[in-house]
């Protein structure tokens, strides 16, 4: 062989050697083909170690839940708790939810003086972070996110789910900036609204919030997972869907016991689509009040590339994925 074949062979070889770390590189590390959803873990099984072995032997490939199996003392998922859940399937993945757009009245960070005569609106000894109440969901109460105050509550929960051993988080409220888009005057949705205290955007400053939340969790376990909810317009940015290790969306092709028409769908799907290719998963969360419209929403995921979960609102059961 002479020394021209040999350089092209090793070129050759070198290339190929490339193409396929590059095709390794693009598979995606986190791909769950089915997931649950529950956040009332006490709902599903009054006792703990059976709700446990339920979901452990559950065929999901992803399980969202709650910190805690419980608000009681000592409520919180232990680790072997959480181990136990992941090995039920291989390649498992076990996230907890964690709501950062709004303040829950039942999580152990609330303080009673916040709203104290409880009419949804914050006391004046309340941190400058509270918002008034969220009239759809009684004692969840809005949050101006990006201040450090509130941010420094969340932080330390982070480091512990972290500790407990879950593989990542879910992370609800993240179209809080919705609320502060909103114009009263106009009565109108400002997109891309300026935030006075930071001069960003509201939804600049819920990336940077998402981002930090990011950075906090993945300096303790390289590999966290960071899902967030809703807030598909937020995949507008480049950076953002780089930074997340897919997404979640509720209610895309279900409203109660009717499927949505397309065009109702459409507009959300064509943000999600802009993370197809970085070939990261995109889950949807429906509640239908029919079976009858079941095989039909999953008709729509399939043709769409997305995985489905049909559940309870309240989050109580297993429901049904694919």
């Amino acid at each position: 062989m002479t020394m021209a074949h040999r350089t092209i062979s090793t070129t050759a070889l070198a290339l190929l050697l490339v193409l396929a770390q590059s095709s390794q590189a693009d598979q995606p590390t986190f791909a769950p083909r089915s997931f649950a959803y529950v956040l009332q873990a006490d709902q599903l099984n009054k006792n703990r170690a059976e709700a446990t072995q339920q979901l452990a032997t559950s065929d999901r490939d992803l399980i969202v839940m709650d910190q805690a199996y419980s608000s009681t003392a000592n409520g919180d998922w232990t680790t072997e708790e959480i181990a136990t859940i992941r090995s039920g399937k291989p390649d498992r993945r076990v996230v907890a939810y964690l709501s950062i757009g709004e303040a829950e009245d039942y999580r152990p960070y609330w303080q009673k003086h916040w709203d104290a005569d409880k009419d949804g609106r914050p006391d004046p000894t309340a941190p400058s972070f509270l918002n008034i109440e969220n009239p759809d969901w009684k004692g969840n109460y809005r949050v101006r996110y990006w201040q450090p105050e509130w941010q420094k509550i969340i932080l330390p929960i982070i480091d512990r789910i972290v500790a407990q051993g879950f593989d990542g988080i879910y992370l609800d409220i993240v179209d809080a900036y919705e609320f502060y888009e909103y114009d009263a005057p106009k009565k109108a949705w400002l997109d891309h609204r300026p935030n006075p205290e930071t001069g960003n955007t509201y939804r600049q400053d819920m990336i940077a919030w998402i981002s930090a939340i990011a950075d906090r969790s993945r300096t303790r376990k390289k590999d966290f997972l960071v899902i967030p909810q809703n807030a598909a317009s937020l995949l507008e940015d480049k950076n953002y869907r780089e930074l997340i290790s897919g997404i979640a969306i509720e209610d895309l092709f279900v409203e109660d016991a009717t499927l949505r028409t397309e065009k109702e769908s459409r507009y959300i799907i064509s943000f999600l689509e802009k993370l197809k290719p970085h070939n990261k998963p995109i889950l949807v969360v429906d509640y239908p009040q029919s079976e009858a419209i079941h095989a039909s929403a999953f008709e729509l995921a399939e043709k769409n590339g997305f995985v489905l979960l049909l559940t309870d609102r309240p989050l109580t059961t297993l429901g049904q994925s694919k």
